[in-house]
């Protein structure tokens, strides 16, 4: 059986064919007109025509046929991220043109440079009472007073000000040094809380005005003043506060469910979806030593040998449909 494999997978068995399939692997084999389940069967490979009776089907043992639909199963996600990749690439020249609504709307302004950036965030902040702010970094921080020293500043005015902030960051930063310091500086009505994977940056000051990434680096970005948009990412940032963990000021223990970390649990759902090690580890704010670290005592807790073996008794163990 080769990688293009139907797309049926173990979802499509019923009883009845699971049962016949156990009945060959007792028996060793089965007649070639056994059941009408016997075509199902063979399309996902776990029988086969017997090299020396045409009239008889032998079981292909499950091991090599659960290797054999994973690796399809990658086959086929792999071509449609190459399909994606070709529509991207195809349609990036335009995307690179100005948008109209950006040109002709004040609703919607781009900033270039940090320090322009920053500017732009502070006079939004001049006499506000609410700031929320969704803040994805690596799990190290380097401090760089000439960002972090104006940004401390202008916070403890606003909550000078009666005001509130609420943040939000990744599980990977609950321990961090260089925000548990932040904090520490900072009085007044401050929150803190973590997700196992969050939004790009986001600055949302009074329900006004947001910005937004305009960019995949931190060197542009757009103040969005459209009253439609900045409440639906409003209404975003509420949702993942209840769903976050709090961090600051008093710091929530993640539970731990049947030996699996939250962190791991997270990293289970991501392999399950099939992305790599490299994916797995942006996508929650991680080196890939620390991702691969953690994949590692995945399978050792599930008593998996190999990545394949590893998504099948992920899926099998239930653990993803407990709360993480």
């Amino acid at each position: 059986m080769s990688g293009d494999a139907p797309h049926e997978g173990t979802d499509t068995l019923r009883a009845e064919a699971l049962d016949l399939y156990a009945r060959a692997l007792a028996q060793g084999h089965l007649p070639a007109s056994a059941d009408e389940e016997t075509p199902l069967l063979l399309r996902l490979g776990l029988l086969r025509p017997a090299d020396d009776d045409s009239a008889r089907l032998e079981p292909v043992a499950p091991h090599l046929a659960l290797h054999r639909l994973l690796r399809a199963s990658e086959d086929r996600v792999a071509e449609e991220r190459r399909r994606q990749e070709r529509l991207a690439e195809t349609l990036a020249p335009l995307l690179r043109a100005p948008e109209p609504a950006e040109r002709d709307c004040p609703c919607v302004v781009r900033h270039a440079g940090t320090e322009h950036i920053g500017r732009a965030i502070s006079e939004a902040m001049d006499d506000a009472t609410e700031l929320l702010a969704v803040q994805p970094y690596r799990s190290y921080i380097r401090f760089d007073p000439a960002v972090h020293e104006p940004a401390i500043r202008r916070d403890q005015a606003l909550l000078d000000r009666g005001g509130r902030i609420r943040a939000l960051y990744q599980h990977t930063l609950r321990h961090a040094p260089t925000l548990a310091a932040r904090y520490e500086r900072l009085t007044g009505d401050v929150e803190a809380r973590s997700l196992d994977e969050i939004t790009d940056r986001l600055v949302i000051v009074d329900r006004t005005v947001a910005f937004i990434p305009a960019g995949p680096e931190r060197s542009t970005a757009l103040e969005v003043r459209h009253p439609a948009i900045v409440t639906f990412l409003g209404t975003t940032f509420d949702r993942l506060w209840r769903l976050a963990t709090p961090m600051y000021p008093e710091a929530d223990r993640q539970p731990t469910l049947n030996g699996i970390t939250p962190r791991q649990h997270a990293i289970a759902a991501l392999l399950v979806e099939g992305h790599t090690d490299a994916v797995i580890a942006d996508r929650l704010g991680m080196n890939i030593r620390t991702a691969r670290e953690h994949i590692a005592r995945l399978a050792a807790v599930l008593g998996s040998s190999s990545r394949a073996q590893l998504g099948y008794l992920i899926a099998r163990s239930g653990i993803l449909d407990q709360e993480g």
